[in-house]
């Protein structure tokens, strides 16, 4: 009962540390920095102010607000993010309809390059914005008051400030807010942001009383999070297990009969298996993203799947030893294997850098399986040679071979318990004069 047990607490582990991270990642109030900032300050002295870390893009924002005689309610906003250019942008905005960068009014201020003072002005966010139009300074239909821009040297801070009259159509427990962090702006023009994940979940609908907030990217988030870590375990994991297995314990330096192939079809099955639920899920998650699509990640997804399907399909499909298409399967088993070994870990840098390109725990994550992996066959390849070279130094140049070296032979014509053990017979009767490299 206990041992049964376990898979599933696993499973829900797994699950469930995502959430618990959002959550504690939610709850955390507003830097000492950020809260030292005089801006922030003179918002405090006036009135009772919020402050709370913003879900992307490392932003922060402070807001204070209360109803005017005219049933409207003035909100005193202030967002800022340290600028890691000499130039950029930093936006924030309210949408009357939806939490979407399309029917923003937006306030953006910008910080010109060389030092030079920032500026600041109000911007109608349009779907002309989304086909790369320009974008300039125009009336946004709400009263914008006390604009300012800010560079703090001391701290890295660019900041925005204002004060916001907004109309009773608008509704403060349920505000639809967008931000944003551009690097690049020509004059009154901020230019395109980057296209991450970061960027485009840079919304939510907030609740100016009591400072909750409900994040549209959450359940999108926590399923990106298992796509990344089902591809790191599947493709990323396993499946180079499987290729070292192949490669070093089916006949040299390490012969585990049949044993070999269960280890190596196991690891790949599993992978296979993992692989494609993460890759499964990546689909859903692109049908998902409407207003955005990663063509490379897709593009090497797709072939991965594919290739590694291909690969699948081979251990059904494979040739006796004596059939004369062997050879012909043996490169494309390969030529597959291989590709898949480079086409993985490119695939799965380019999805940690649209998950979190400002998180380096993914990266270092991966980087460490991945050095793991090279140890472990840069020790098995300095064995396997170091063997090779001692047996060919010990066999008698001419005369018959060794009892050591018929014993595969016997083997392979005896018992037969490994019928994929394919290229034994040939490569290790040959071994004193050919590479102990045996795929």
């Amino acid at each position: 009962m206990q041992s049964s047990t376990l898979p599933v607490i696993f499973i829900l582990a797994l699950f469930c540390l995502p959430y618990a991270a959002f959550s504690s990642k939610s709850s955390h109030q507003c830097s000492d920095d950020f809260l030292h900032l005089d801006a922030y300050l003179g918002m405090d002295e006036r009135h009772d102010t919020r402050c709370r870390k913003l879900t992307t893009l490392q932003a922060q924002f402070a807001w204070n607000f209360y109803r005017t005689s005219q049933n409207q309610t003035q909100v005193n906003i202030l967002i800022g993010t340290k600028m890691i250019t000499d130039a950029g942008w930093l936006a924030w905005g309210v949408n009357p309809d939806l939490p979407q960068m399309v029917g923003t009014r937006a306030i953006i201020g910008i910080k010109p390059p060389n030092g030079s003072s920032p500026f600041v002005n109000t911007y109608n966010i349009t779907k002309d914005t989304k086909l790369y139009c320009s974008i300039q300074p125009s009336d946004i239909g709400l009263r914008v008051q006390n604009k300012t821009a800010e560079h703090v040297t001391k701290t890295g801070f660019f900041t925005i400030s204002a004060t916001v009259i907004l109309p009773e159509s608008y509704n403060v427990s349920s505000l639809n807010h967008v931000w944003q962090v551009g690097y690049v702006a020509e004059g009154f023009e901020p230019r395109m942001h980057s296209k991450t994940l970061q960027n485009f979940d840079s919304r939510e609908i907030l609740d100016l009383n009591s400072g909750q907030c409900q994040n549209i990217g959450h359940n999108s988030r926590h399923l990106r999070k298992i796509h990344g870590i089902l591809n790191i375990i599947g493709w990323g994991t396993l499946m180079p297990i499987g290729v070292i297995i192949a490669r070093y314990f089916r006949v040299y330096p390490f012969r585990l009969e049949s044993w070999w192939f269960t280890f190596h079809y196991s690891c790949q099955a599993l992978g296979y298996i993992l692989g494609s639920f993460g890759w499964g899920l990546g689909l859903f998650l692109g049908h998902e993203s409407k207003y955005y699509t990663f063509y490379t990640h897709r593009v090497l997804g797709i072939c991965i799947f594919g290739f590694a399907t291909l690969q699948m399909l081979a251990f059904r499909l494979k040739p006796t030893k004596d059939d004369e298409y062997r050879k012909h399967w043996n490169v494309y088993h390969h030529f597959l294997g291989y590709s898949l070994l480079v086409m993985i870990p490119v695939n799965i840098y380019q999805g940690i850098k649209i998950l979190k390109p400002d998180n380096t725990t993914w990266k270092w994550a991966y980087n460490g399986i991945l050095v793991l992996l090279a140890m472990v066959v840069l020790a098995l390849e300095v064995y396997t040679w170091t063997k090779f070279l001692y047996n060919k130094k010990g066999q008698p140049r001419h005369g018959n071979a060794t009892p050591s070296d018929q014993a595969p032979q016997k083997t392979d014509q005896g018992s037969g318990t490994s019928p994929q053990a394919d290229q034994t017979q040939q490569k290790t009767d040959h071994g004193s004069t050919s590479s102990p490299q045996i795929d």
